[in-house]
């Protein structure tokens, strides 16, 4: 089978159409979903997107206000190039190139790219997109008036794979191609949109460990967590709904037939039922009696249950739990101030920087790169990094201080900044001028002598 032949087969391998939303509680099984559509010659998203969406993003708050505090922060970066200078990284600089990614679509920020590349990372493990302009061409071919950067859907997107040996499972498998197929109206997915390696930004910052090339959703290990999260707040919701009282039994209701029987627990469902019905006093006929039956929201230590996956699925986000502004998070010492700072800087140095530096190379595909440079994040007006700032200014006057007693003890300047860029002390092999600081003159050795005026003053030159 050739090439083409593979992108054809890929192409009859249509998604299921969407049927609506499951229940949440089944919200596992869209975590395997799509594997049936998956083979050796294409990858698609392993999970169901719009029951993550819907099911997680829009129905947790905890989820949500995770994704939105990785967004808040990654979306501030903006974008410059970057040189190798003897190996290590140069200064970062701009050019008109970098338009696009400044404003990749009318009245579009960089911070709009970055936060739809978190949100789909998130939910779908990757995001795609490709540059279209007004004539309609796409990737490549798009160079004409109003080029723009186009978001495309990541559960409308089959990864086609190719090996020159012919086995797909091989060490020279690649990506070959990117089909893009989009709902129509009227149900049903249009003709697929084929598009090389070159034309499609992929970023997919959590590689899946069963798959070669697509990425994973962070979401994916804590789903039960998420559906714990939702079960205790709808046991929550219940608890008031049902006059914030634990449940109830009673008891002796004097009653000669079904429907006298009915009519009564009717009656008592009327009127004690519901928050607004909470704590009214509840008239009992003689014989009857009323048990309290099960725990209240104390006797079950409902925060520290709740609070402890609001915490496993922060770490899940690589949010600690003081930043994120969960329970467990604002008590005890994470809010000292050396504590909070600890995790501050844990987060954008573990969590924030790696997406960076993952996101950066994957838009470079949509833009041109001058000669030996290449696209890099730009972190240095992030508010959220002012106290990096800081430590940054601590260093720079640290590495003053270093070059002030590298050049007293005589070593070339250009020599001791090198030395400090790379921190390899044989860049100084061979770089003295020879002089020293007057606390290196051997002893005994007078100070020169200046010469002296006609007048028997000192001469000033």
């Amino acid at each position: 089978m050739g090439l083409l032949d593979k992108i054809d087969d890929a192409r009859g391998a249509r998604r299921k159409d969407w049927a609506g939303e499951p229940p949440f509680w089944e919200l596992d099984a869209a975590r395997y979903g799509l594997y049936g559509s998956t083979s050796p010659t294409r990858e698609r998203i392993e999970n169901d997107y719009e029951s993550y969406v819907s099911g997680a993003y829009k129905g947790n708050g905890v989820v949500f206000a995770a994704i939105d505090r990785r967004q808040q922060v990654f979306s501030q970066a903006s974008f410059a190039w970057r040189r190798k200078v003897n190996g290590r990284p140069g200064d970062l600089f701009g050019s008109p190139e970098l338009g696009l990614l400044e404003n990749p679509w009318p009245n579009g920020t960089t911070g709009e790219l970055l936060a739809h590349m978190e949100q789909d990372a998130s939910l779908a493990g990757q995001f795609y997109a490709t540059t279209v302009d007004d004539a309609g061409h796409i990737g490549r071919n798009a160079t004409g008036p109003g080029r723009r950067i186009s978001r495309m859907r990541p559960d409308w997107v089959t990864l086609v794979i190719d090996a020159p040996s012919g086995n797909p499972y091989n060490v020279d498998a690649r990506v070959v191609g990117f089909l893009y197929e989009p709902r129509v109206s009227g149900g049903g997915y249009s003709d697929p949109l084929l598009l090389l390696p070159g034309e499609v930004c992929h970023y997919s910052p959590t590689p899946d460990p069963v798959a070669r090339f697509r990425g994973m959703s962070w979401l994916t290990p804590v789903i039960r967590e998420i559906m714990a999260d939702n079960a205790a707040t709808k046991h929550k919701l219940k608890y008031f709904e049902n006059g914030a009282t634990p449940g109830m039994v009673v008891s002796g209701i004097p009653a000669v037939s079904k429907t006298q029987f009915d009519e009564i627990v009717d009656m008592m469902e009327a009127r004690h039922r519901g928050a607004g019905n909470a704590y009214k006093t509840l008239y009992l006929t003689a014989g009857a009696d009323a048990k309290a039956l099960g725990s209240d929201l104390r006797q079950l230590d409902f925060k520290v249950t709740q609070g402890a996956g609001e915490t496993r699925l922060a770490t899940a986000a690589g949010i600690p739990a003081s930043i994120l502004g969960i329970s467990e998070g604002l008590q005890g010492s994470s809010l000292n101030a050396g504590n909070f700072g600890a995790a501050r800087r844990l987060f954008v140095d573990s969590t924030m920087r790696d997406l960076w530096s993952k996101a950066a190379p994957s838009l470079q595909t949509l833009v041109t790169p001058p000669q030996g440079a290449g696209l890099w994040y730009d972190a240095r007006d992030i508010p959220f990094l002012r106290e990096d700032a800081k430590d940054d200014a601590e260093i720079r006057a640290q590495d003053a201080l270093a070059l002030r007693t590298l050049l007293d003890a005589g070593y070339e300047p250009d020599a001791a900044i090198q030395y400090l860029i790379t921190g390899d002390l044989n860049v100084l092999t061979g770089r003295h001028s020879g002089l020293f600081s007057v606390q290196l003159q051997a002893p005994g050795q007078g100070m020169p002598t200046l010469p002296a005026a006609s007048n028997g003053r000192v001469s000033d030159a």
